[in-house]
C-alpha cells in the first residue's frame, strides 16, 4: 500500500526549464547515488553520493558511508531495503552544503524496468521531489524482455554515437532505452529508464552528455 501511494506521485515528463533547452542551459549540478554491497555479505553496504558540476563534470561534493542493511530483500520492493540510506545521504548534503543540491539524480539501479513499474529511481525521486534517472549495465528480463539473439542484434546495430533503441515489452509498453557508445574498445550497452520528473528522451540525452567513459560520470564517481 505504501508503494502504491508513492507510485501515485510519479511524474514521467519534463518539469524543469533546463530540460527544455537542447544544451541543458541552466543545469549546473548533477548528482549520483549508489549502494554497493561487500562481496559475499548482503548485510553490509557502502552508500555513496556525489554531486558534479555540469557540463564540466567535476566533483563538488562526496559522501561515502558504510551501512548495516537489515531489511530483507523482496522482489519488486528493493527500494524499501536500500532507499532509506540514500535519503540519509541526501539529508546530510542538504544540511552540510545546501547550495550544492543537485538538480537531477542519476541512480545506478533499474527504475521503470521492474514488474511493479516503481523502482529505486522512482522511489527516491518522489521522496526528494527531484528529477531522477535510472541507469543500469544489465538488462532486467521482465515483460518479455530477454538477452536473446534479437536483443544482441539490436545492440550490434548501434553504430553511431547517440544511437538508441527502445525496450518494448510484450505488453507494448516502452520500459526504457538502450544506448551504446564505444569506450576503451568496449561496446557494452547502458539501459536507461525514467524515475521521476523527466521524460525518457531527455533522460537519454542527459545520460549520454554525462559519459566520459561507458558509465555516466556521476555514477562512475
Amino acid at each position: 500500500s505504501e508503494q502504491a501511494r508513492l507510485k501515485g506521485g510519479v511524474v514521467q515528463e519534463d518539469t524543469e526549464e533546463w530540460q527544455k533547452e537542447p544544451s541543458f542551459a541552466g543545469l549546473e549540478r548533477v548528482g549520483g547515488v549508489d549502494l554497493s554491497y561487500i562481496k559475499g555479505d548482503d548485510s553490509r553496504a557502502c552508500a555513496s553520493l556525489v554531486v558534479l558540476s555540469y557540463p564540466g563534470l567535476e566533483v563538488l561534493y562526496e559522501d561515502c558511508r558504510m551501512v548495516a542493511v537489515s531489511a530483507p530483500y523482496v522482489a519488486g520492493f528493493l527500494a524499501f531495503r536500500e532507499v532509506p540510506f540514500l535519503v540519509e545521504a541526501v539529508q546530510r548534503l542538504q544540511r552540510e552544503e545546501p547550495r550544492l543540491k543537485p538538480q537531477v539524480w542519476l541512480i545506478s539501479f533499474y527504475s521503470a524496468l521492474l514488474l511493479t513499474g516503481f523502482g529505486v529511481a522512482c522511489h527516491l525521486g518522489v521522496l526528494t521531489d527531484l528529477p531522477c534517472i535510472g541507469v543500469a549495465k544489465n538488462l532486467l528480463q521482465v515483460d518479455g524482455l530477454a538477452r536473446d539473439e534479437l536483443h544482441r542484434e539490436q545492440i550490434r546495430s548501434l553504430q553511431r554515437e547517440g544511437d538508441t533503441f527502445p525496450l518494448t515489452g510484450t505488453s507494448g509498453s516502452v520500459l526504457g532505452m538502450v544506448s551504446c557508445r564505444e569506450f576503451c574498445n568496449s561496446s557494452k550497452p547502458l539501459y536507461i529508464s525514467v524515475g521521476h520528473r523527466v521524460c525518457l528522451e531527455t533522460a537519454v540525452r542527459l545520460v549520454q552528455s554525462c559519459c566520459r567513459y561507458r558509465i555516466p560520470e556521476p555514477i562512475r564517481q
